[in-house]
């Protein structure tokens, strides 16, 4: 549990003169990062900083739960938020939000402190994730499209407009549900989960690499980042890209 994921990253990329942190928001942890990022640079506090989206499904999956062991997977993903200039890329905006009532249906009930680890939490399989994928599925579904309608709006722009929806690949469905309810081109949607998997953070960085080892994404696109995670936190990022 300690010393966090930042510390050693830190230490192994040899970063003398940066602090860092985790940041726990399951899926949405890319995007609420991100964001945090972008305040920092803002304020003026700092120049640069190194964004981490990274998970290890594979510890916390119960390979006799067939629901839930084939959609995950490892992975790891980095972007670094700096000032923009001139024609520089630009975060625009950023909109999240959580609903923690929706917790029990994506969780690993035991090994924090409310059920810390013994023998009858080993037993019991509770260091597994366990879903609720019905509820998953359609809060999911819902909150991708309000929270990405929402930001749009507020900045005048329609899906019409974008180049690039990068969501969290938790799931084919539940993307192609929410940008159709939407209103945003399917050809302008990034998809690969079927290369992946859910890697949970790691998710939106990975897609935003393929998106530029593809061509799909290029200097001045503008692009929206969106995330549903366990939590449930939710979380949507506009940008335009700089490189």
């Amino acid at each position: 549990m300690f010393p966090s994921t930042a510390c050693l990253v830190q230490h192994k990329i040899g970063a003398r003169h940066a602090w860092g942190f985790d940041l726990s928001a399951a899926c949405s942890a890319f995007t609420y990062s991100v964001t945090t990022a972008s305040q920092l640079v803002a304020s003026g506090a700092h120049d640069r900083v190194l964004v981490v989206g990274a998970d290890v499904m594979s510890s916390i999956i119960d390979y006799k739960d067939r629901a839930t062991c084939v959609l995950f997977g490892d992975g790891a993903g980095a972007v670094v938020v700096s000032p923009a200039s001139g024609d520089d890329g630009v975060i625009l905006d950023f909109e999240h939000e959580v609903d923690g009532a929706g917790g029990p249906a994506l969780c690993m009930p035991a090994g924090g402190s409310l059920k810390p680890s013994s023998h009858d939490t080993v037993d019991e399989r509770l260091h597994y994730v366990k879903q609720d994928g019905q509820a998953v599925f359609k809060f999911a579904v819902r909150k991708t499209e309000e929270i990405s309608r929402r930001l749009l709006e507020r900045n005048g722009i329609t899906p019409h407009d974008l180049d690039l929806f990068v969501s969290h690949q938790a799931n084919r469905r539940i993307i192609q549900s929410a940008t159709e309810k939407l209103g945003v081109d399917p050809g302008k949607v990034i998809i690969n989960i079927e290369r992946f998997g859910n890697t949970t953070a790691a998710t939106i960085p990975l897609a935003l690499n393929d998106a530029i080892c593809t061509g799909r994404l290029k200097k001045g696109h503008l692009v929206l980042l969106a995330s549903v995670g366990a939590g449930f936190t939710v979380g949507a990022v506009l940008l335009r890209w700089g490189f």
